[in-house]
């Protein structure tokens, strides 16, 4: 794991139209092609057997998935420029693994609860995400205000979060009751008898008019050619993703979500952050980069498998089938989601990514 270096400034992409590129063609195009061509195909998602359908998850144990979070601890040291091999190491990680045992005894005291709040902070955490990934790569001129990137995060966690429930909640509560019942008790049983026809034919029309009206909104402020086609990527990946998440099955939509789009985007960010990285992506020397990401996440993916296998041990009833380990993995993506949320939070505050337009210019168009 080599030393932490300064990060790149928030406006790097602007100066490296060449790095724009690298970014459109081995990110943004690839997730939108690994969507397309699953959603084109959905009914047989919902053929596939239970194994086959959490089959992402169990993926995301080693690729993409859990090691994208895996260099928390080197931002944090970045952004206190502080070096690597000191006491500042064990203060972040003492930090981080403070956060995640405090939510850890939520879900071992109110499961129910925990998984709810775990939706919530998903919910935010991917749609900050995408908020980033438009500015960043995307260069979206039509989010000038910190409203209107407040109502896209809304929209664009609740693709993920919201529309597999409304399309196919008993699926949706199945997971639900999966993961509860991994480390507790309880189940979703009051809110299968709540979440009736109307309620969710109701649902799904306010969230529909709040995506079109935020879409609406941006339209608004597009005046350029560069704006135009950063607010046609905002549309087409909005109801990529609608469609997607209303015609998958949920455990394959969100499981391949999770690797094939937020964690590539995050860990392109992260290639970004550290200016030698940047510049091995900027020449073209992908496999490079992607060595030095996998070298500098190895640890603490390995500690995080770890910490899953001591949940594995603790749990008062040990799984025994791939839906179940999954149910706990999500437990322990769950845990480790708290702190990484709050990480990227400070990213985002870093990058002016909650600032005005007139105080942080966006990223140029990377299309």
């Amino acid at each position: 794991m080599r030393q932490p270096s300064g990060h790149a400034a928030p406006a790097y992409l602007n100066r490296h139209p060449t790095l724009q590129r690298r970014c459109r063609h081995h990110i943004l195009w690839p997730s939108w092609a690994a969507l397309l061509l699953v959603g084109l195909v959905f009914p047989l998602t919902f053929l596939l057997p239970p194994v086959w359908q959490y089959a992402p998850f169990v993926v995301s144990l080693v690729l993409l998935g859990l090691p994208h979070g895996a260099l928390d601890h080197l931002v944090l040291l970045r952004q206190r420029q502080q070096p690597l091999w000191s006491w500042s190491l064990l203060r972040v990680l003492a930090e981080y693994l403070a956060v995640s045992l405090v939510y850890l005894g939520l879900w071992i005291v109110a499961p129910g609860l925990a998984f709810a709040a775990f939706i919530g902070l998903t919910w935010f955490h991917w749609g900050q995400g995408e908020v980033h990934a438009l500015l960043a790569l995307a260069g979206a001129r039509h989010l000038p205000s910190r409203a209107l990137r407040a109502l896209t995060l809304l929209v664009r966690g609740g693709l993920p979060m919201l529309v597999p429930l409304l399309a196919a909640p008993s699926v949706y509560l199945d997971v639900a009751d999966l993961v509860i019942a991994a480390i507790g008790t309880g189940s979703t049983a009051a809110l299968r008898d709540a979440l009736t026809v109307p309620l969710r034919a109701a649902l799904a029309g306010g969230y529909a008019l709040l995506a079109v009206g935020t879409l609406a909104m941006g339209a608004r402020h597009v005046a350029s050619d560069a704006a135009r086609r950063a607010w046609r990527i905002d549309v087409g990946e909005t109801v990529l993703l609608a469609c997607f998440f209303a015609l998958v099955h949920p455990v394959v939509a969100v499981g391949l979500f999770f690797c094939c789009w937020h964690a590539p985007r995050h860990i392109m960010r992260l290639m970004l952050d550290d200016p030698q990285v940047a510049r091995a992506v900027e020449a073209g020397q992908l496999g490079l980069a992607w060595r030095r990401f996998a070298i500098d996440a190895l640890p603490m993916t390995a500690g995080a498998l770890l910490l899953l296998g001591g949940l594995w041990l603790l749990v008062p009833t040990r799984p025994t089938t791939v839906p179940e380990f999954v149910g706990l993995y999500l437990v322990l993506i769950a845990v480790l989601t708290l702190p990484h949320a709050w990480v990227v939070t400070r990213m985002d505050r870093r990058d002016g990514i909650w600032a005005s337009a007139e105080t942080v210019e966006p990223a140029a168009g990377v299309m």
